[in-house]
């Protein structure tokens, strides 16, 4: 595949068999263009040698990291990116792209870029979400992340940003100072779970968590406090319904207990913290047989748990801010931080007639196929990568 354009992806955790936004899309992205003679894949994956594999017809390359803390993630891109442009010199690799997923590295990013374009090639950025305004980091992490942000943005070919949101962030934070910008969306699938409704796996899921189909409100989503669970959850206590209100997320003790504190949420026997599900067919027909999803994401970009209920779940009911207005449109109802929005919804929508839910599924199903299906998000890339021939 000589003449094919390669592509460096790092940022990732890797594929396959990894969890998380990032993989799902390097996963998707090598899966839709596997045996694809004009792209060749170099997928970084973060472990504990170096070796190499092949998968979806991409190479993937092993990069051993130290136990070093939080620290992990800025070592192993900077060493990854070493990785790539001693790859591309040792190959002789003609314009190559190497595409760096999030703004870890703010602080060598000019570096790198300087080495790719020695190189002949281009060095490409996904800005990720506000990742600086997370609450889990601490106030010198965040100045980090911003920072790191601020030199990535100026320090690169090209931003591909998978939210018009983040496009417009980018262009009023660092303006003409900014690399070009370009929106390329994060996908879903389209498809139907292939678990039937008598399946051994979600007949024994919903017995040992005492549910059934139709009669939960479900969130999906890492457990953090900008996702607003302490809302959505003290919002459905508020509310007179009699379906459950099911949390998939990876628990931490320490914020579970801050928000038993402050709401008392043990003593409603609705609310179930089911553990996470890293099943995708299962949660796929999780999503499916939920009455409602509810979305309370408020920091990041396109969401890939939104993208995911919009394409599987027919009411969902989601946080009113740009991010999430944007991918959904009218394909969901909205709900503000204010006191009651989000239980009178919830009291109007639980007594929905089938056809008008049915309705709402055919919507965000619409939405999803016509602009975030992760067919239509590989052809974009596709696009992008190979219009691009080495040159900006």
């Amino acid at each position: 595949m000589s003449d094919a354009q390669h592509v460096f992806i790092v940022g990732s955790k890797g594929i396959p068999g990894k969890y998380g936004g990032y993989e799902t899309f390097v996963d998707k992205l090598t899966e839709y263009h596997e045996g694809n003679q004009a792209i060749q894949y170099h997928v970084a994956c973060k472990s504990t040698d170096n070796s190499e594999f092949e998968y979806h017809g991409a190479r993937c390359f092993n990069v051993k990291v130290p136990e070093i803390g939080s620290a992990q993630a800025i070592w192993y891109d900077i060493a990854a990116l070493a990785r790539c442009v001693q790859y591309i010199k040792a190959h002789q690799i003609k314009h190559p792209i190497v595409y760096v997923l999030a703004c870890r590295i703010g602080p060598v990013c000019g570096y790198f870029q300087k080495q790719v374009h020695k190189l002949g090639g281009m060095l490409w950025v996904n800005p990720d979400g506000h990742e600086w305004m997370r609450a889990k980091w601490s106030a010198p992490v965040r100045k980090y992340w911003k920072f790191s942000e601020s030199l990535m943005a100026k320090n690169c070919d090209l931003l591909i940003c998978d939210s018009k949101n983040i496009e417009k962030y980018i262009h009023k934070e660092y303006g003409a100072k900014a690399a070009p910008t370009i929106f390329a969306a994060y996908g879903a699938e389209t498809r139907r779970s292939e678990l039937a409704d008598d399946d051994a796996k979600i007949v024994d899921w919903y017995k040992e968590h005492g549910l059934g189909k139709d009669g939960y409100y479900l969130v999906v989503g890492r457990f953090v406090p900008e996702n607003n669970y302490e809302i959505m959850m003290r919002e459905f206590m508020k509310s007179d319904s009699k379906r459950d209100f099911v949390l998939i997320t990876n628990v931490s003790d320490k914020f579970l207990r801050e928000l038993e504190s402050r709401t008392g949420f043990s003593a409603d026997p609705r609310i179930k913290f089911v553990g996470t599900v890293y099943d995708q067919e299962l949660l796929m027909k999780i999503r499916e047989n939920a009455y409602a999803y509810c979305h309370g994401h408020e920091v990041g970009g396109t969401n890939p748990s939104l993208l995911e209920a919009l394409s599987s779940t027919d009411l969902n009911l989601l946080l009113d801010v740009g991010f999430n207005r944007e991918v959904a449109e009218d394909s969901a109802l909205y709900w503000s931080k204010c006191d009651g929005s989000l239980s009178e919804l919830i009291n109007l929508v639980d007594k929905m007639n089938p056809s008008e839910r049915a309705g709402m599924g055919s919507l965000a199903k619409k939405r999803i196929s016509e602009a975030y299906s992760w067919q239509y998000i590989a052809d974009a890339y596709e696009a992008l990568f190979i219009s691009s021939d080495g040159e900006d």
